[in-house]
């Protein structure tokens, strides 16, 4: 059956390529491991299978096609209303949890926290991967996720009672929010009062929409738009305006990678301090991280 996988998708995809996701949907299929499946000879029909591999074939992610994906120690169910966790996010999730060693944020965080039970904020948290990952390594901690979609709002929550995690998600337009509406205890959004956060970490939409003739048609035709997309005249924007808020006492971003010293110039621009730029495992300026400086 692997073989006959790999012989349907090299047409698309290369001989490696089809290898991987062959041993992918099998593992899936039958709930045997990859050595049991290399060993095995038995070459029965499997139900489905023409039709899961027609999918595959026309580039509709297989993290779709069956629901959901093991990330970073997480068992995420997924829908077209949310991205694909991507492997360097979860990078971001790392520098997060190592920072914790760091001097700085020790002395830095807020009033009536301790490094045991910071207050968390993830901004535009889709799937809630960030925000889970994060309980799940700190169960002491209080996280929320917050996202303009209520479609990913409602995945969030499932992915949430999914691992067992304690997490609050909100659906919010971050663009929208102001300080008036922060200040406002009547609202559902009062519990994100300004400083309220020793840490805010995201992951906005920063493809620019000129990008999109480089990009692969499993990503244009099948993620949602409006979790990757800026206009190409304000690249910034959800950077500017998360940091505009000043939700936090740190910012940790995920960016596009042509822009990074664009994002620790705006942040020094708007008070921030301590700004590092950090590269991902690929080579590529993909984290910023800063400190609001009062």
């Amino acid at each position: 059956m692997i073989d006959y996988i790999v012989s349907r998708l090299t047409p698309i995809y290369s001989p490696e390529e089809a290898r991987e996701i062959a041993f992918w949907v099998l593992e899936e299929l039958t709930g045997q491991d990859r050595f049991t499946l290399s060993a095995c000879k038995d070459t029965k029909n499997i139900s489905n299978i023409e039709i899961i591999l027609e999918r595959i074939i026309k580039k509709e992610p297989i993290q779709y096609i069956f629901g959901h994906i093991l990330w970073s120690g997480l068992d995420l169910k997924l829908t077209s209303a949310t991205l694909i966790p991507r492997p360097e996010t979860a990078e971001l999730v790392d520098w997060i949890n190592n920072s914790l060693n760091s001097k700085l944020l020790n002395q830095t965080a807020t009033l009536n926290s301790k490094l045991s039970t910071l207050n968390c904020l993830d901004i535009g948290t889709g799937s809630g991967c960030i925000a889970l990952s994060l309980k799940q390594r700190h169960p002491a901690w209080q996280v929320t996720g917050i996202d303009i979609s209520p479609e990913a709002i409602a995945i969030a929550r499932e992915n949430a009672t999914r691992n067992h995690l304690d997490v609050r998600f909100i659906e919010q337009d971050i663009l929208s929010l102001n300080s008036q509406l922060l200040n406002q205890p009547a609202t559902l959004h009062s519990t994100l009062s300004t400083l309220n956060y020793d840490i805010v970490v995201s992951n906005p939409p920063y493809v620019l929409e000129s990008e999109k003739v480089s990009m692969e048609s499993n990503v244009l035709d099948y993620e949602p738009s409006s979790a990757l997309f800026v206009p190409n005249d304000d690249p910034l924007l959800f950077y500017r305006r998360i940091a505009e808020l000043r939700l936090g006492r740190w910012l940790y971003f995920e960016i596009n990678e042509r822009f990074g010293a664009e994002v620790c110039d705006l942040l020094s621009s708007l008070g921030y301090i301590d700004i590092e730029l950090k590269r991902d495992s690929y080579g590529k300026e993909r984290f910023v991280r800063a400190r609001l400086a009062h």
